[in-house]
């Protein structure tokens, strides 16, 4: 297994305690400020109390299946929105931290095309407490991959960032590289979703040799905005055909449309 396969955990009271320390010596030289509007904050990576209000959190009730928000409780926990009754994911469960929105937008873009990467811890602990239930039950978690002409391109990919902030909060095992995109594929944005299903079709493959990591273990699919679900169903399909048992997606955000529910 290759070396970006171990979990990134703390390795030790010592190094853990240092950070804390260096985090305070940089606290008090450069007081931490809102990753939104940059006003000052008491802990490093958060937003402000102006900023908060204006951010959708995701919270039940949703669907068991994509976690699309309910405008009111359907009663029991395991109810499906209409989409999921017509037709399941091939995932198992999908789960967000917010509604894709114009803050939450304006931080993912910033995040993924405005190299501000430094919100990503925050996204981290946000990702751990949006998706509880979906990390304690997981072995891997792994990033939604772009291809390396994009990759060169942006100089880093902003679904492994958060998937390594969210193992270094957890402790859950990330493995980057375990899948690749083979081909370019044209921004999904203003595509229909259909369109957006051919778009990715077979565009994601195991990396040769990685198989094994997937095998037989529940895998924790990572992405930035979850829209029609087009790449992560892909993503997962490829990854149940290397012999992974499961596939659950987390997202920062979803984009949340009006839809019939059940």
């Amino acid at each position: 297994m290759p070396a970006s396969a171990g979990p990134h955990r703390p390795r030790g009271v010592r190094p853990a305690r240092l950070l804390r320390h260096l985090q305070r010596l940089v606290d008090s030289m450069l007081p931490p400020r809102c990753i939104n509007c940059r006003a000052l904050v008491d802990r490093e990576t958060a937003l402000c109390t102006d900023c908060w209000p204006l951010v959708d959190f995701l919270a039940p009730p949703v669907c068991l299946c994509c976690g699309f928000p309910f405008e009111y409780d359907p009663g029991p926990a395991d109810t499906l929105c209409a989409a999921c009754t017509a037709r399941r994911p091939v995932f198992d469960r999908a789960r967000a931290v917010l509604v894709y929105g114009e803050l939450s937008r304006r931080l993912v873009l910033d995040f993924k095309h405005g190299d501000r990467t430094w919100p990503a811890p925050a996204f981290g602990r946000w990702l751990a407490r949006a998706g509880a239930e979906l990390v304690a039950e997981a072995d891997l978690a792994v990033p939604v991959p772009l291809h390396r002409s994009r990759l060169y391109a942006r100089r880093y990919n902003q679904a492994a960032m958060m998937a390594l902030a969210l193992g270094r909060e957890t402790g859950l095992a990330v493995q980057p590289d375990l899948l690749t995109r083979r081909r370019p594929t044209p921004s999904q944005g203003r595509l229909s979703p259909s369109a957006r299903r051919r778009n990715v079709r077979g565009a994601f493959a195991v990396r040769p040799g990685c198989a094994a990591s997937a095998e037989a273990r529940r895998v924790l699919l990572i992405d930035d905005v979850l829209t029609t679900g087009a790449t992560a169903e892909e993503c997962a399909r490829t990854l149940l055909r290397a012999g992974a048992a499961a596939v659950d997606v987390l997202t920062l955000a979803r984009v949340v449309r009006p839809r019939a529910e059940t």
